[in-house]
């Protein structure tokens, strides 16, 4: 097997199990722990995955996000179910503001469903998948494009935002706890804050097995949006505090 082909395999192995063994992943591929190694620090090197004892994950940390590649084949079922709340929330001839992510990503393909409508995006996959369809007018932003995130930040981007106003934001997030939603990533951060503050009312949106979860920066209190949708209830705890916040919760369901 080639290099490129036992890479291949350790991240489909990760996408399918979220968690993979050292020793597991020698045997597998019939190569040496060594060899493994290697394999591993190229992928977290780029962005892919990372390391911890004995294997490696790509199960976010407080600093760590899979790469776009591997996001946007996790948890179809729970983002579709997001989706279709999300999309309750907008109406024809709207200006919406969408931002980086895999979950995001889906949504935006759904707006065209509701179309006329106006997307502002700075997510490449959302201007991949509405570019040239009929009834969308659609602002890409610009910037430094991250491939990791697969989507462009920095001063252009942010820039582009101050000049532009939408009816709704939708802000996904890796992590929401004690009232707040967190981002491990400073660049993403900033350009989310950006389209919040130039969006009448925002939306967020997170897997609800990102609620409890924290990561290394605060993106912003739960209070600064309208709405939170996810696609389960979160346990009494989380529950307690998302409530406590007065913020609207919308528990999406994956059946339909």
């Amino acid at each position: 097997m080639k290099r490129e082909e036992r890479l291949e395999g350790i991240v489909n192995l990760l996408v399918e199990r979220r968690t993979v063994g050292l020793d597991d992943l020698a045997t597998r591929f019939a190569v040496s722990k060594m060899t493994i190694h290697r394999d591993l620090d190229e992928l977290e090197q780029a962005g892919v995955l990372r390391k911890v004892r004995g294997g490696a994950t790509i199960d976010a940390g407080t600093q760590f996000e899979s790469d776009f590649r591997i996001r946007e084949r996790q948890d179809l079922g729970a983002k579709q179910a997001i989706t279709q709340a999300a999309l309750e929330l907008v109406e024809p001839g709207m200006t919406v503001m969408v931002n980086d992510g895999s979950m995001a990503a889906v949504l935006g393909e759904a707006l065209a469903t509701k179309r006329p409508l106006t997307v502002i995006t700075n997510n490449a996959a959302v201007v991949e998948r509405l570019k040239g369809e009929h009834g969308i007018t659609l602002i890409a932003l610009g910037g430094v494009y991250s491939t990791k995130f697969n989507a462009f930040f920095g001063v252009v981007t942010e820039e582009t935002l101050a000049r532009l106003r939408a009816d709704i934001g939708f802000i996904s997030t890796p992590g929401v706890a004690a009232g707040k939603a967190y981002h491990m990533d400073d660049n993403v951060v900033r350009t989310k804050r950006a389209m919040m503050a130039s969006s009448t009312r925002n939306c967020l949106l997170v897997n609800h097995e990102r609620i409890g979860k924290t990561a290394l920066h605060v993106l912003a209190g739960l209070r600064e949006f309208d709405a939170v949708i996810t696609d389960h209830q979160p346990d009494p705890t989380a529950l307690a505090e998302i409530e406590e916040t007065g913020i609207t919760l919308t528990i999406a369901s994956s059946g339909g």
